[in-house]
């Protein structure tokens, strides 16, 4: 059969978009299921991907504690950079996700279609033109950043690597971000559980059988990151569903890149400043030494015991949201909201408490054998803990406004997050306290809460408002169990 070509063809590839029965079978149950448990079986999967995500981040940091004090630093203050970049094509798949949802909800499947084959590109592109701009001036690039010399002689190799991962990344993104829009929160988690552990048994093998130095942690990091590819190439290329790939699908036209851009620009911006504003915090901790990022790291991973799990349910009812926002199912969209709100802030208070309880036995897992830097991290995370219920509050905010497409206030959150309430806090209290060492905690505790009361009142005037536009069809009946 030959293969269309040109507009005929992109025409022809979209007519082709269909939904498989399972996808047919999800999408009845977002729109009219009982929200509790939509809302449980697409975000518990995506927390417990997230929740091994951060304990394989945590293992990773083990790891380099294995080799230096200086490569836990190294590895904090460099993964900041590369979540910097990563922004372009994290962006991307989220703001895309939220239309491929919306017009999935809608049953405008030619459009989900046309969606995904030009995100996979421009993704594509985007990563290589990236690569291309900044490999070759990886040193220049690491002390414009502010990177401290010390951690550029140990990270150099490490964040070249990590820029090839980045682009993997770029793709897997979208093809996670795709099959989250269609429910298949199992899938995803079952796929990250491999490439967890392709990554974990790699970067053990290098570590500790080859004694090799930090630059194999990123390796490994590649090779997983290309098990999962694999996987999504295979995966997106079948059939002809809607949510396949085709490369007469691809659209530049200005009515399918331009929603995509103008959504995903902000979370892009948002993803970007929020990493960059990490950098500068962990620049200005140096002030109690280098040994501090990597303390205020580490505590940020125990941090992240709790909100990966909460970012998980955050990622599944943003979609649910925007599927039931595309059907018109109004009354729906709060109930995912009310009910995400309930899940993430009983994690915060679970996990956390948890975790403070046997704060002891955590830490010396990342100490070193330090008893000075055992200190650090303890002193840290104690306030850092305290914020784990705002934060959670704060995710399904997040959620519910992802779900609605307004981006320009995530942004607004997360850069007030670090820029307003972190940054300028951290500063006063370098100068005008002595707290010393517990201002890195204490300021992680005032940020998270400060922004999650800015969260709750904007959350209140977009309901409010949401309200009062489709007062009349908020009681449909056909919007469905809760």
């Amino acid at each position: 059969m030959q293969i269309p070509s040109g507009k005929r063809g992109e025409k022809a590839a979209a007519a082709a978009a269909k939904l498989t029965a399972e996808d047919e079978r999800f999408l009845e149950k977002s729109l009219n299921g009982p929200m509790w448990q939509v809302i449980l079986l697409v975000g518990t999967p995506l927390a417990l991907y997230e929740g091994l995500s951060i304990l394989f981040s945590i293992m990773d940091t083990m790891m380099a504690a294995h080799i230096s004090k200086e490569s836990v630093s190294a590895v904090a203050y460099l993964t900041q950079l590369n979540a910097i970049l990563s922004a372009v094509g994290g962006g991307l798949a989220v703001g895309a996700g939220i239309l491929i949802s919306n017009a999935y909800g809608a049953g405008d499947y030619r459009r989900v279609r046309r969606l995904v084959s030009t995100l996979y590109v421009l993704c594509l592109a985007s990563g290589v033109l990236m690569l291309a701009a900044i490999l070759p001036f990886t040193d220049s690039f690491l002390r414009l950043a502010g990177t401290p010399e010390g951690l550029i002689a140990v990270g150099r190799p490490y964040f070249a690597v990590q820029m090839l991962v980045m682009v993997i990344t770029f793709l897997n993104n979208v093809y996670i971000a795709v099959e989250r829009a269609r429910g298949k929160a199992g899938l995803i988690f079952r796929l990250n559980l491999l490439t967890i552990a392709v990554k974990l048994a790699l970067t053990a093998y290098f570590v500790y059988v080859l004694e090799a130095g930090l630059v194999m942690i990123a390796v490994a990091s590649l090779l997983s990151q290309l098990s999962l590819f694999a996987v999504a190439v295979r995966n997106s290329f079948a059939g002809e569903s809607a949510f396949s790939f085709s490369r007469e699908a691809v659209s530049f036209r200005r009515e399918i890149t331009g929603p995509m851009l103008s959504r995903s620009a902000p979370v892009m911006a948002e993803k970007a400043l929020f990493a960059f504003g990490k950098t500068i915090v962990n620049s200005m901790c140096t002030f109690y030494g280098d040994v501090m990022v990597g303390a205020m790291g580490i505590s940020n991973n125990l941090g992240g015991i709790t909100t990966n799990p909460q970012a998980g349910y955050q990622q599944g009812s943003a979609a649910v949201i925007s599927q039931n926002l595309g059907a018109r199912r109004y009354a729906r969209v709060l109930q995912a909201f009310y009910c995400t709100l309930v899940i993430d802030a009983a994690l915060g208070a679970v996990i956390s408490g948890l975790e403070l309880w046997q704060l002891d036995a955590l830490t010396g897992l990342f100490d070193s054998g330090s008893s000075e830097f055992h200190r650090m991290i303890v002193t840290v995370y104690r306030y850092e803990a305290l914020g784990a219920v705002p934060l959670g509050i704060n995710a399904a905010v997040m959620a519910l406004l992802y779900g609605l497409g307004k981006t320009k206030l995530t942004l607004l959150l997360n850069v007030s997050r670090v820029f307003l309430f972190r940054i300028p806090v951290f500063w006063f209290l370098q100068r005008f306290t002595d707290f010393g060492e517990a201002s890195v905690g204490i300021v992680m505790m005032v940020s998270n809460v400060a922004v999650t009361v800015m969260a709750v009142v904007i959350a209140a005037a977009v309901i409010r408002r949401f309200k009062q536009e489709h007062a009349g069809e908020m009681c449909s009946a056909a919007d469905g169990p809760a």
